[in-house]
């Protein structure tokens, strides 16, 4: 594992989700990867990422701009800085009603990778200036 090849698989990984392709992102996964959800838990493996993709495109229609990407010299430990350009779909539990409001939201997400895989996604953004910004 090189920086180099770490910047690759996040790139690849950002192009998936850009593109709405699923399995092209569960392909940077390793099975067992650890999923730590903006301030709601942890989930473990490719099935529940699965899933978590499922819910989102039922809720969410989402776009990354401006994704920058780095990574320590031995490519163990990156992040990626964006902005998300979203549109909120489907009133998601606990949150307020959707009807197809629009956001745009600075987030970012830091990664662990061994063997040419992601093995852990941290995903963090403001979830009240999310909430503000759907509730106007």
């Amino acid at each position: 594992m090189t920086q180099g090849t770490t910047i690759e698989l996040l790139q690849c990984y950002y192009a998936a989700f850009n593109s709405g392709d699923a399995e092209g992102m569960l392909a940077c996964l390793s099975d067992n990867v650890e999923h730590h959800i903006n301030q709601n838990g942890r989930q473990e493996g490719k099935d529940a990422f699965r899933a978590f993709l499922a819910h989102m495109d039922r809720c969410y229609r989402e776009r990354l701009e401006d994704v920058v990407i780095m990574a320590n010299g031995d490519g163990k430990r990156a992040a990626a800085e964006f902005i998300v350009h979203g549109e909120y779909l489907a009133t998601d539990e606990g949150l307020p009603e959707a009807n197809g409001q629009t956001y745009v939201l600075p987030a970012g997400t830091f990664f662990e990778v061994s063997d040419d895989k992601i093995d852990r996604v941290t995903v963090y953004y403001n979830l009240q200036d999310w909430t503000d910004q759907v509730s106007q």
